[in-house]
């Protein structure tokens, strides 16, 4: 069984020259907000950091998750806990404790997750699966938005919700990249709860109807 479907905007797909305004014209149709923390390093791509996140945090509606995007994770989950989103996600490829950083998250009373790299096999999250509030599947490789789908990792969906079935059936599983008003009946097929969308969102010339007609899709009821 797939909880029910969540929409989430990455602000990566926004304009920066005029952020509150962009955020503002998704803000009403979308479930939470996506924000990709990239440091250059993890990901050959810069983006923002807790300055950016901290300006919003009073100004937006909506719950949000961090991305985090990053080497050593584990050097930034104070920084961020203090913002007070609503989930962390590292990636576990960054990650050298993931147990030890996946209870500090919840410590500090935030919903934990974890991301996987397209060539990254789900197996690697056996032993923390059943502590794990999302699994962000990447279907894209990291950095850059406006890529398109991966197809290959839809196995790897699927497998993360039939093992959620069974182990952890509240938890969210999150994809991000390539995510469209074509590609979203596919990923949730697969067994994909939380739909992260950046250029299509931010770039549609009506966000609201483009969400809302994923929403009435008959696959995601």
């Amino acid at each position: 069984m797939t909880p029910g479907i969540k929409i989430a905007p990455s602000i990566l797909g926004a304009d920066f020259g005029g952020l509150m305004a962009d955020i503002k014209r998704v803000e009403q149709f979308s479930d939470f907000l996506h924000m990709d923390i990239m440091d250059g390093h993890f990901v050959p791509n810069i983006s923002f950091g807790p300055g950016v996140v901290r300006s919003l945090k009073d100004r937006i509606s909506l719950p949000f998750d961090v991305h985090l995007m990053v080497d050593r994770p584990q050097d930034w989950i104070d920084e961020f806990a203090e913002i007070g989103p609503d989930w962390i996600v590292f990636h576990m490829e960054a990650a050298v404790h993931a147990d030890r950083l996946v209870d500090s998250i919840h410590q500090k009373g935030i919903k934990a997750g974890i991301a996987l790299n397209p060539a990254t096999p789900e197996a690697v999250l056996e032993y923390v699966f059943s502590k794990l509030d999302m699994v962000l599947v990447m279907t894209v490789n990291p950095g850059f938005g406006g890529q398109s789908l991966i197809t290959g990792v839809l196995p790897k969906i699927r497998a993360i919700r039939e093992k959620a079935n069974k182990l952890n059936p509240d938890l969210d599983i999150a994809v991000d990249g390539g995510i469209n008003e074509k590609t979203a009946a596919t990923v949730v097929d697969a067994g994909a709860n939380v739909l992260i969308m950046g250029s299509a969102a931010f770039k549609a010339k009506d966000p609201g109807v483009l969400i809302q007609n994923i929403r009435a899709n008959k696959n995601m009821a």
